[in-house]
């Protein structure tokens, strides 16, 4: 009976497994475990310690852009890792992004954000503005805020399926070093010749089907992450697009605006965030912000006509001589050169000087005492040319231009070394002067003379006679004369004639021009007996009545 027992129980044990088969059933895992792959990129650009120190620093100095970050964290993953892609991509002067398949699964969306954006045209365009600058680069994100929280919207589900993605890969990994640990079991629970108990063996295969069944989980995790970014694909590159389109047409407006104003991008760049800022906002909140185009306009203007300007430049036309100056010729005698029987009678008088030319009064000699601009700050000034409606926020005023003209003159006067004095005026008992010592000028105290407006009456007297003061005492300092005067107003007023005989006397010691520019009206005979040179503005648009003005200042 025993001998029976003992033959029985032979049959049911079954032989041990080898250990070498089971880590052959293994050995994949057992890899992985061992070499775990390499870490993905969780940023999409490539940057430098530079880069992630410049970011930083800006963004700590930019409550804007953390707020936005925190406002983006509340409904999605990795938003400062977004915002700081999108900095690095706008900032860097050749931004490098990681290829999708190395970018960790959780900043899938992230990529196909960045880099729909990098590749736009609107973003090419933004770098014009922002590369190497951390403000325009920041300003620039922040013009992108709804786009990208419009993007990130259109990509939840892709957002969901990538993190499941993720989950599903940190899962597999814990499958594969579940199977380490199981073969490490089995192999110290083996026989010396190599055979494995079955307890052993049956966690060994539990854990490579487990490993197995989450490596296809996650496969196909990966699978439905990559069709959910595929599907928002088209999506996100129209917003991207509409989003850097509009950030460039943001951050350049603000380029202009502060070069309107004279602030040159070297002195920006030594600026705070939060100075800049403040900058931006108040040029923004100036009363003249809408009209930077035509501030610009000026400038450009008169530095162009600066650059033209050569000595002895011939004025005002008035007559016809006899001469050889080519460039003088009348119509008649360049007709005479289309005629061959007269060119040799031509060659003669040329010879001799008897040609027909214009004769012109020289300009008289640039002033050098100091450029003074009246600005007529009357209520009237407010208005359009022609007032007969309500006035656009888009529309340039009288006043817009007459400070637009004056500011073209600060730079006229810093060009030239000579000293610039603005007077604004209204009524008898309303004028304030800003002085800009050889047309140097602090910022604060520009946008102070460009912002302040008095909105009276319009008198005459007060503020030319500041202004013949100020030439006065010019002269009595160091001797300077010939200075120049430009008044600029859309009224009238009346003046005594004992002070326009004073006037005359000071006007004929002190040797200085008065420039009167009469907008939206014929000048009065007021203004024809005070200025030396005086025209009429009647399109606010049009620079040329002024044009000149820049050659003779």
């Amino acid at each position: 009976m025993a001998a029976e027992n003992a033959k029985n129980t032979k049959k049911a044990k079954k032989p041990l497994a080898a250990l070498k088969d089971l880590a052959a059933r293994a050995g994949r895992w057992l890899g992985l475990a061992a070499t775990p792959a390499p870490a993905k990129h969780t940023k999409v650009v490539d940057s430098d310690r530079w880069d992630e120190r410049t970011w930083t620093d800006i963004y700590n100095q930019a409550r804007a852009l953390r707020d936005m970050a925190d406002d983006l964290a509340d409904r999605h993953d990795y938003t400062t890792d977004l915002l700081r892609d999108v900095w690095t991509g706008a900032y860097k002067a050749v931004p490098q992004l990681h290829e999708l398949a190395d970018m960790d699964p959780s900043r899938a969306v992230n990529h196909q954000v960045v880099s729909s954006l990098v590749e736009s045209p609107g973003f090419r365009e933004l770098r014009r503005d922002t590369v190497g600058d951390p403000y325009a680069a920041a300003m620039a994100v922040l013009a992108q805020g709804s786009a990208l929280r419009s993007m990130l919207e259109e990509t939840r589900e892709a957002q969901q399926a990538a993190k499941a993605a993720q989950e599903a890969q940190e899962q597999a990994a814990q499958a594969a070093q579940q199977v380490q640990a199981a073969m490490e079991a089995a192999a110290a629970a083996a026989d010396p010749d190599g055979s494995v108990p079955g307890a052993a063996e049956a966690q060994v295969a539990e854990a490579v089907a487990a490993a197995e069944a989450a490596d296809q989980a996650a496969a196909q995790a990966d699978a439905a992450a990559q069709l959910a970014l595929a599907q928002a694909g088209p999506a996100i590159r129209t917003a991207a697009r509409a989003a850097a389109e509009e950030a460039a047409g943001k951050v350049r407006e603000e380029a202009e605006l502060m070069a309107a104003w004279g602030v040159e991008p070297e002195r920006l760049q030594r600026m705070s965030f939060a100075a800049r800022a403040d900058l931006a906002r108040r040029l923004t909140g100036n009363r003249l912000a809408a009209y930077a185009q035509l501030i610009g306009r000026f400038r450009a203007m008169a530095g162009g006509e600066r650059a033209r300007r050569v000595e002895h430049t011939t004025g005002e036309l008035v007559g016809v001589t006899v001469g050889d100056d080519l460039s003088r010729l009348v119509p008649s005698e360049l007709a005479a050169l289309a005629v061959p029987t007269l060119r040799a009678d031509f060659a003669v008088r040329l010879a001799e000087g008897r040609l027909m030319v214009y004769e012109s009064r020289d300009e008289e000699e640039t002033g050098q005492g100091a450029i003074i601009a009246l600005v007529d700050c009357s209520g009237s000034m407010s208005r359009r040319i022609d007032g007969s409606r309500p006035l656009e926020p888009s529309e340039v005023t009288r006043e817009a231009w007459a400070k637009a003209l004056s500011l073209a003159l600060l730079d006229q006067a810093r060009a030239s070394g000579r000293d610039f004095v603005g007077i604004l005026f209204s009524s008898e008992d309303q004028q304030q002067a800003f002085h800009f010592p050889k047309g140097r000028a602090d910022l604060v105290d520009v946008l102070e003379f460009a912002e302040h407006f008095f909105a009276g009456w319009t008198d005459f007297q007060v503020p030319l006679g500041q202004a013949a003061d100020v030439l006065s005492d010019q002269y009595n300092a160091d001797g300077s004369r010939r200075g120049d005067i430009v008044l600029v107003t859309d009224g009238d007023a009346r003046v005594t004639d004992e002070w326009l005989e004073q006037w005359r006397q000071r006007k004929h010691l002190l040797g200085f021009r008065v420039f009167g520019v009469s907008i939206a009206q014929r000048p009065t005979k007021v203004l024809e007996e005070l200025c030396d040179n005086l025209r009429e503005i009647s399109d606010l648009l049009d620079l040329d009545a002024t044009r000149d003005m820049f050659r003779v200042i």
